[in-house]
């Protein structure tokens, strides 16, 4: 806790020389930052606990219990910022909601790193000054436990393997028929209303019927508090803003504020209209083709088959205020037969068809009015069309001679894309249902829908924007398990280490994926960088542990025994670093006010994968380790490095652990059992006693 102010201070100094503002986004990464900072310190200051708990004055064990930890705290503060690292090649709405987050939380490590290797260190060296060695607990009672548990598990894989494996298959399962949004829904407990009487009512008619209106939503379920305040009240505002004090004043509108109850939520899918245009919303589909026509045929057949998956409604093609139009279609080559180009054509039918035309403005009553005449004698068919005589130079002919007409739909505007005509058809999702998983059923329907031949369709809108959210986040884990991997390799010197560490990660989004299933969540942008965080995360507790079990081998431990003591030795920081970063994001889980909403799934996510993905570190690492890992490790530079005898300490935890089961099994009270059966004839010794060998 003491190093907590000093992390976010040195964090904020990073943030303002790098010029990032404080803002929800950077507060954010903050928020979550906070349970991750002191986990560097709690491994250093665990350590030095551990080893001022053997007798070691307290400056030596200060200074070897954050010198044989350094290594490992340090390749975790770097695997947790590597997987940030990548958000500064992403681009978008993903680029400007993960870069301020991101370098937020690698800044706030950097500084816990900094604090836990000096600060931490330091301070402890006095406040362990006169530390007694700690009386046997509870807490070693479960850690005996669970070295009991780990080493009948170390006998016994195949149980825990399978319990990981079906859980993994079954949250993948869960995955796909799990809706995808760019945005969570945030919830809030305020409604605001807009009340709107007749003009020119008095004062206390409106107040009477604001009144009446308010007592009326009073009466609603849910409903906690209404205030009211009148437009003459807003104005006044407005007006003492502005300087001004000179306004009508009016009673013709009410604004009704409605704070709900604890038991009532109200929640819209994005935090605003902007947000939402930004991001696109509903469905959207682009149509491409060569000629109009074609795609307002193609757009109806598409709008059939969106009208047949049952979640969207309000389908449109653009076209509903279409005008009926006729389409000349001229025959170039005869019309070139005539010496006559299209320009010349158009000029000389335009002036047949005309029938409007804009006479001189007039003035009535001082006002300039624009009068058009408009003759309709002779209006344009498509019978009569064809009909007419184009007089084109010294050449007369029919226009029926070069062209033919059909009929079609006058679109307000034309739009195109890389030179080709394109159609757009939205269509709105009804409440309750996911755009994303109506695309699934959508995108099959399409599948069996014969393109004509030069078009094609493609979505847009929300969808291309989950698409693309999808991708960069997708190729940001990539790029970040390939480094993690990389620091690890040169962490442990080895290239097998660092695999066993990243079977931590599917376990944590196991737990992530869970959480969000129990408790009825989306995917979102926000939960997905939440198993960001994650991977940056379960690792430290895999690179603690595997790094300790190899200097408990370099010692000369056994495989099993340097497991076991790795367990039952690593398992206090272990659950210590889990559970601050889980109680830190309780809070979120448990808001109900717009920010925690947003952020929920997030919190969901790291809350429900470091809890699964730590108990499962405690088995299914050593249990890999024992399957994979075979030679001794070696180390490539040992120089001067001295340790303090760690291997001695796990090997004398050991046999005193063993020790002290033993005295506690004497020390249980003795059961005398008399049998009940008749002395076997030719058996010798104590009745009912058992034969050696049991």
């Amino acid at each position: 806790a003491f190093s907590i102010p000093f992390s976010v201070l040195c964090a904020l100094i990073f943030m303002y020389f790098s010029g990032l503002t404080v803002n929800v986004l950077t507060l954010g990464g903050i928020a979550l930052a906070i349970g991750m900072l002191v986990d560097n310190s709690i491994v250093v200051l665990e350590n030095i606990y551990r080893l001022r708990g053997r007798g070691i004055p307290p400056a030596r064990a200060a200074v070897q219990g954050a010198k044989q930890i350094t290594g490992a705290v340090v390749a975790s503060t770097l695997t947790t910022v590597c997987v940030f690292l990548p958000a500064i090649f992403t681009s978008g709405l993903v680029s400007q909601l993960l870069v301020p987050f991101a370098l937020t939380i690698a800044y706030v490590l950097a500084a816990s790193l900094l604090v836990a290797l000096t600060l931490v260190p330091t301070v402890s060296m006095y406040m362990f000054k006169h530390m007694k060695p700690a009386k046997p607990g509870w807490f070693e009672h479960v850690r005996d436990a669970y070295g009991n548990s780990l080493e009948f598990f170390l006998r016994h894989k195949a149980l825990p393997l399978l319990v990981a494996v079906g859980l993994l298959a079954f949250s993948v399962v869960g995955v796909f028929s799990m809706g995808i949004n760019m945005m969570p829904s945030m919830s809030s407990k305020t409604i605001v209303a807009q009340v709107t009487m007749p003009e020119g009512t008095d004062k206390e008619t409106a107040c009477a019927t604001a009144d009446q209106v308010v007592d009326a939503v009073l009466d609603v379920d849910g409903v906690d508090v209404v205030g009211a305040m009148d437009g003459n009240a807003m104005l006044s505002v407005m007006s003492s803003a502005a300087g001004s004090t000179g306004y009508d004043k009016s009673f013709n509108h009410f604004t009704l504020y409605v704070q709900l109850d604890d038991t009532e939520v109200l929640t819209s899918a994005s935090s605003s209209d902007e947000m939402s245009s930004m991001m696109g919303s509903g469905l959207s589909i682009t149509l491409k083709g060569p000629d109009q026509q074609t795609l307002l045929d193609m757009s109806q057949d598409v709008m059939d088959i969106v009208g047949k998956v049952d979640g969207y409604e309000n389908i449109d093609n653009g076209m509903e205020d279409a005008a009926n139009e006729l389409q000349l279609n001229i025959d170039r080559n005869k019309l070139a037969e005539k010496g006559v180009t299209v320009a010349q054509l158009y000029q000389a039918l335009s002036s047949q068809i005309k029938t409007e035309a804009t006479s001189a403005d007039i003035t009535v009553n001082n006002t300039s009015v624009s009068v058009t005449i408009v003759d309709e004698t002779d209006p344009v068919t498509k019978a009569n069309l064809l009909d007419r005589e184009i007089t084109a130079g010294d050449t007369t002919f029919k226009l029926s001679d070069v062209a033919t007409v059909t009929t079609g739909k006058a679109s307000t505007s034309i739009s195109h894309e890389n030179s080709e005509r394109t159609m757009t058809v939205t269509a709105d999702v009804k409440d309750g249902e996911n755009n994303a998983l109506l695309s699934r059923e959508l995108q099959e329907k399409l599948d069996d829908y014969d393109v004509p031949d030069g078009c094609t369709l493609e979505f847009g809108g929300e969808l291309d924007n989950i698409s693309t959210m999808l991708r960069q986040m997708g190729l940001m884990a990539a790029l970040g398990l390939v480094l993690i991997y990389l620091v690890m390799v040169a962490q442990f010197q080895s290239l097998l280490s660092p695999f066993i560490v990243l079977l931590t990660v599917p376990l944590a989004f196991t737990g992530g994926f869970l959480a969000l299933l129990l408790a009825g969540q989306q995917l979102d942008i926000l939960s997905l960088m939440g198993f960001l965080v994650l991977m940056g995360t379960v690792v430290n507790n895999g690179i603690v542990f595997v790094d300790y079990v190899n200097q408990l081998r370099r010692g000369g431990l056994d495989k099993r025994d340097a497991l076991v003591a790795t367990g039952v030795t690593r398992m206090r920081p272990i659950l210590m670093t889990a559970l601050t970063t889980i109680l830190s994001m309780l809070p979120l889980v448990l808001s109900q006010d717009v920010g925690g909403t947003m952020q929920r799934g997030m919190a969901l996510v790291v809350v429900g994968g470091m809890a699964y993905a730590t108990f499962m570190t405690l088995y299914i690492v050593p249990i890999m380790y024992d399957i994979l890992y075979r030679k001794v490790p070696k180390e490539i530079d040992l120089g001067d490095e001295n340790i303090d005898d760690d291997p001695g300490d796990a090997a004398a935890y050991l046999q005193e652990r063993a020790a002290r089961l033993a005295r506690e099994a004497a020390e249980a009270p003795e059961v005398s059992i008399t049998p009940a059966a008749p002395e076997v004839p030719g058996t010798t010794g104590t009745p009912g006693a058992l034969p050696p060998t049991a």
